[in-house]
C-alpha cells in the first residue's frame, strides 16, 4: 500500500517529465507541435469568452478541441498560461501598430482614423482574443496572476497614452476641435471600440471589421476635425 508521500513524489514526478517534454517540444518547435499548441490557444480563447476566466477549466477546453485533459498538458501546463499567452501576443502587437502610426509624419485626424480601423481590425483578427480581456476585471485576479496583470495594464496605459498625445497634438495644431480634454476623446474612442465585445462576432455579422471601423473612424472625426484641416 503506497503512502501519501509515494504518491505525491510520483505525481511531482510525472509533472516534472510533462514540463521537460513540453519545454523540448516548443523550443525545438517539433513538427506539429507549435500549430497544435496555436489551436489550443484559439479554442482557448472562445471558451473564455463563453464563460469567462473562473468558469473555464483545461476540460473546458479539452471537450472543445475533441481530446482529453491529460493530452492538453503536453501544450499548456495550466489554465492561467492558456489566459495569459492567449492575450499576451495581441495587446502587444496592437500597442506596436499604435506607436509606429504615432511616429509618422501625418496630420492627427489621419492617425485617429488608422488608430481606430486598425484597432477594429485587430478585434477581428484575433477574436475573441481581446473581447476577453475586455471582459477580464484584472483589479481582482488571484495572487498568482498579479503580476501578468500589472504587465496588461501597465500595455493598456501605454496605448492609452499614445492616444492622448496624438489627440492632443492635433487640438494643438488646430487639426481637431478642442471639445473635451484629450483624455477624454481617448477613453471615448477606446470605449467605442471595445463596445463591439457586446454584439460583434467576425463570422456572423452582416458587415466586416473593416466596415464598423470606417464607420466609427468616419462618425469621429466628423465631429472632431476642424473646420478647413
Amino acid at each position: 500500500m503506497r503512502s501519501d508521500g509515494e504518491v505525491e513524489t510520483r505525481t511531482s514526478t510525472n509533472t516534472s517529465r510533462i514540463a521537460h517534454r513540453r519545454a523540448a517540444a516548443l523550443n525545438g518547435a517539433a513538427t506539429g507541435y507549435v500549430d497544435r499548441r496555436r489551436e489550443i490557444l484559439q479554442a482557448a480563447a472562445k471558451v473564455f469568452k463563453e464563460r469567462g476566466f473562473r468558469g473555464t477549466t483545461i476540460s473546458h477546453v479539452a471537450e472543445v478541441m475533441g481530446s482529453d485533459r491529460a493530452s492538453l498538458y503536453y501544450y499548456v501546463s495550466s489554465k492561467d498560461e492558456l489566459f495569459q499567452e492567449v492575450i499576451s501576443e495581441a495587446v502587444n502587437v496592437n500597442l506596436a501598430a499604435a506607436k509606429a502610426i504615432h511616429a509618422e509624419e501625418a496630420p492627427a485626424p489621419e492617425k485617429l482614423r488608422r488608430i481606430v480601423e486598425g484597432l477594429m481590425a485587430s478585434y477581428a483578427e484575433y477574436y475573441p482574443v481581446l473581447y476577453v480581456l475586455i471582459q477580464e476585471n484584472l483589479n481582482h485576479v488571484a495572487p498568482s496572476r498579479s503580476a501578468w496583470a500589472m504587465q496588461m495594464k501597465q500595455i493598456n496605459r501605454q496605448y492609452e497614452r499614445v492616444l492622448i498625445e496624438i489627440i492632443q497634438a492635433g487640438q494643438d495644431a488646430g487639426t481637431l476641435r478642442d471639445t473635451a480634454p484629450a483624455w477624454l476623446l481617448a477613453y471615448g474612442i477606446i470605449g467605442m471600440v471595445g463596445w463591439t465585445n457586446r454584439w460583434f462576432d467576425p463570422n456572423k455579422s452582416p458587415v466586416s471589421a473593416q466596415e464598423i471601423g470606417g464607420a466609427f473612424a468616419d462618425m469621429l472625426l466628423l465631429g472632431l476635425t476642424a473646420d478647413g484641416a
